[in-house]
């Protein structure tokens, strides 16, 4: 399982993402706390704890699905995931 630093999200649009994802997908702080991001009350716990005090605390994503880790590396690096063919 691999891991990647979410930066600069959409939370709205990653909301909508993890919603798509079919395997489980944790957040995970430099703390030690993991949420696992498929149940939407740790959805929301989690993300209250990346704004802790007022600032952003960093933390990492692991996707036990490849095509979940794809999915969200590309929204994290590209801000939305699009086919080609509807891009006009």
């Amino acid at each position: 399982m691999k891991a990647f630093n979410m930066s600069n999200v959409d939370v709205h649009q990653f909301m909508q993402a993890l919603d798509s994802c079919s395997g489980d997908v944790m957040l995970i702080t430099d703390e030690g706390d993991k949420f696992n991001l498929k149940s939407k009350l740790s959805q929301i716990t989690g993300l209250m704890k990346l704004i802790e005090g007022g600032k952003l605390v960093s933390a990492k994503i692991y996707c036990s699905n490849q095509e979940d880790e794809a999915l969200l590396f590309r929204l994290n690096l590209f801000g939305t995931v699009e086919d080609v063919e509807s891009i006009g």
